[in-house]
């Protein structure tokens, strides 16, 4: 199985601790009467979840995300391979097993999966209702988790009479309540508007800085990735075609597909009016066209006022941004100049230097 490999300049949090969740060579294949039909959901998939550590994983629908994360708290078994959570081998629990096991994994939904017929107090108590507590013990258990999730004042509301936000608040208590290691997210924003979504996510963050709770969760989203997690796997087709730090996946994305989830966040896909101008070969008149990436330190140094003084040259900025990326600073940019070869080589060395990256994407007029 594949360890969470070193980052360089990662925070040491990010490498040093054990994985509370480890998939070892997972697969899962749901038969048909027909082999040649039957449907890979996912294959030889290897990640680890460090203690304490916020994990997303993105893919497209039909990636295999929901069937991965369902093997952590056994609702799927897989076809072949180990899902371990907290020195627990999930997949070699019978039923009776499984259900001590879930009592430490946590977990909220896309949709809530709230009762109607309970207030939002009954809904957040129902798990401890099941395990056997006693009126008291979950009093004292639940009122804390609805002033942690801000809904003290909600108590005996119905979820009819909650906003979407305050339902998934009241999921994510009643995920709480059992006091688990994991937390698990099932596309729990997708729901939600962006003010909602935000705030989701800042309450996640806090519960996991303040109760040093795990978090695997499933997204389509990037956005959610890049405000949330702390490492991040790209899974495609059932496989796991990229992963690391939310950083290094950001700010160099090697597969094709992680490149297009992360262009639309970074700025670093061609615009579609820029793509409609280029042009592979140079005519007269024309300018080169380059895409330059900054990283770390080099993002917030003027190199194109050094590139245009050094040079002599007149550089025309067509596109870019720039923005923190997991706490570190990282832009894209696009930019146009009129330049014969030599000179477009001289611009590409001096642009290339330290975590700067830069591309010839062709040529506009």
């Amino acid at each position: 199985m594949n360890a969470p490999f070193p980052i360089p300049g990662a925070p040491l949090s990010d490498v040093q601790t054990r994985p509370l969740i480890a998939f070892d060579d997972v697969s899962k294949i749901y038969p048909s009467r027909d082999r040649a039909a039957e449907v890979v959901a996912l294959r030889d998939v290897s990640l680890e979840v460090p203690e304490g550590a916020i994990v997303g994983v993105i893919g497209k629908s039909g990636a295999g995300k929901s069937t991965l994360i369902r093997l952590v708290n056994g609702l799927e078994r897989p076809t072949g391979g180990r899902v371990v959570v907290d020195g627990t081998d999930i997949t070699a629990l019978d039923e009776r097993g499984l259900r001590q096991a879930r009592r430490s994994i946590g977990m909220i939904f896309q949709h809530f999966n709230l009762l109607s017929s309970r207030t939002a107090f009954e809904n957040i108590a129902l798990p401890l209702e099941i395990a056997g507590l006693d009126k008291a013990a979950i009093v004292k258990r639940v009122e804390p988790l609805l002033a942690m999730v801000g809904l003290s004042d909600k108590r005996d509301r119905y979820p009819a009479e909650l906003s979407g936000g305050q339902k998934q608040r009241v999921g994510i208590a009643r995920a709480l309540a059992t006091k688990p290691k994991v937390l698990l997210s099932d596309e729990a924003t997708s729901a939600l508007d962006p003010e909602t979504t935000d705030q989701i996510l800042a309450l996640l963050k806090t519960i996991n800085a303040e109760l040093k709770l795990t978090i695997l969760f499933i997204t389509h989203e990037m956005m959610v990735v890049k405000k949330l997690a702390g490492r991040v796997a790209v899974l495609e087709g059932g496989r796991i075609v990229e992963q690391g730090t939310t950083y290094e996946i950001f700010a160099h994305p090697r597969h094709e597909t992680t490149q297009r989830f992360v262009g639309v966040i970074t700025g670093s896909q061609v615009p579609d009016w820029l793509a409609a101008k280029l042009r592979p070969q140079c005519q007269p008149g024309d300018s080169a066209v380059l895409r330059i990436g900054f990283a770390g330190g080099e993002a917030d140094q003027p190199v194109l006022s050094r590139l245009s003084r050094n040079l002599g040259l007149d550089v025309n900025i067509l596109h870019g941004q720039v923005e923190a990326i997991a706490g570190h600073p990282f832009g894209s940019l696009f930019i146009s100049v009129s330049a014969d070869p030599d000179d477009l080589r001289r611009i590409m060395e001096q642009l290339t230097s330290g975590q700067n990256t830069v591309e010839h994407l062709g040529y506009v007029s």
